[in-house]
């Protein structure tokens, strides 16, 4: 970690649940914290016993433990910003709202996690609700993928119109944004707007809907298996950069790209026979031009370029 000026090191805080496989939850934020430069802290809600093949068992944390944990770091660490995974219970996310709101806290990245890559879900039905009605209206950014997104607005989120209406019916449950992310989206290019995208290139685009305009962010879609843990280290890498100071947009941007070559590096890799991880070693890089709301953002491997 490099302190900065003043001598502070940026910290980060996960509240999310440990992957033994190493892929996702706590671990994949911790990680991604730390190529980002942002000390990671973590407190704990679930334990799962996981690999690239799935989940095999769950256990929740007791919820006055998950409150010691929290109480743990803000007495003495504090953290510039926080981000919240795996929130299996409603115990749980009443337990860390209120402590949430009894703290003078950093920005709150919300990744409503419901399923795992396997199919095995992480949430119980009646916790949904209070995810809504607690955590979305202390959330700077929720970042649900269009599946999550669904559950959240209660109809299916899988043509643009839905992009959009989600988007719009999240934001009025407080969040001051909201990013809806397109990876689950298959839609042949068919975009929006006319964007300036080679004809041949599928893109997977993430929409975010911030400051009453919609802005979306394009990167090369990647076929491959190891995709396990993206929407944690996607979350990740924002809240390492809020923790930072970097302004909402950039700091999405930032973690597109970053996701987006973790993907790319771990396509090939031989870790376990199922949904593998991605690479949190990939290198991090910052938005090189200046990112407007309302406009449409294509990255290529080096630098993000206006295209609508």
């Amino acid at each position: 970690m490099i302190p900065d000026a003043n001598g502070h090191v940026c910290r980060a805080l996960t509240i999310a649940g440990s992957d033994s496989g190493g892929g996702a939850g706590i671990q994949a934020d911790l990680k991604t914290m730390h190529q980002f430069g942002v000390y990671g802290m973590s407190v704990i809600t679930a334990l799962t016993a996981q690999n690239t093949m799935g989940v095999r068992g769950v256990v929740e944390t007791d919820p006055a433990f998950v409150a010691a944990q929290l109480e743990a770091v803000f007495s003495d660490l504090g953290a510039d910003a926080i981000k919240t995974g795996m929130l299996a219970t409603a115990e749980i996310i009443a337990t860390v709202a209120d402590v949430l709101q009894a703290q003078a806290t950093g920005p709150l990245v919300v990744d409503p996690v419901m399923v795992a890559k396997g199919g095995t879900p992480l949430i119980a039905d009646e916790a949904v609700e209070l995810l809504r009605s607690r955590l979305l209206p202390i959330a700077q950014v929720v970042t649900p993928n269009t599946p999550e997104a669904s559950v959240l607005v209660g109809f299916d989120v899988d043509t643009w119109d839905g992009v959009h209406r989600a988007a719009d019916r999240l934001l009025n449950l407080g969040t001051e944004a909201v990013v809806i992310k397109g990876g689950h989206l298959h839609m042949q290019n068919t975009f929006p707007k006319p964007w300036r995208v080679p004809h041949n290139q599928v893109v997977a685009v993430d929409t975010v809907l911030y400051r009453g305009a919609y802005t979306y962010f394009l990167t090369p879609r990647v076929e491959s298996q190891n995709t396990h843990g993206t929407g944690c280290t996607f979350s990740a890498a924002i809240t390492a950069r809020l923790a930072q100071g970097v302004p909402l947009l950039e700091a999405i941007a930032d973690a597109k790209a970053f996701i987006y070559r973790a993907i790319v590096r771990a396509a090939n890799w031989d870790v376990g026979h199922g949904h593998g991880p991605t690479d949190h070693g990939a290198e991090v890089t910052a938005a090189q031009c200046t990112l407007e709301p309302g406009g449409a953002y294509l990255y290529d491997f080096a630098t993000w370029t206006r295209v609508g």
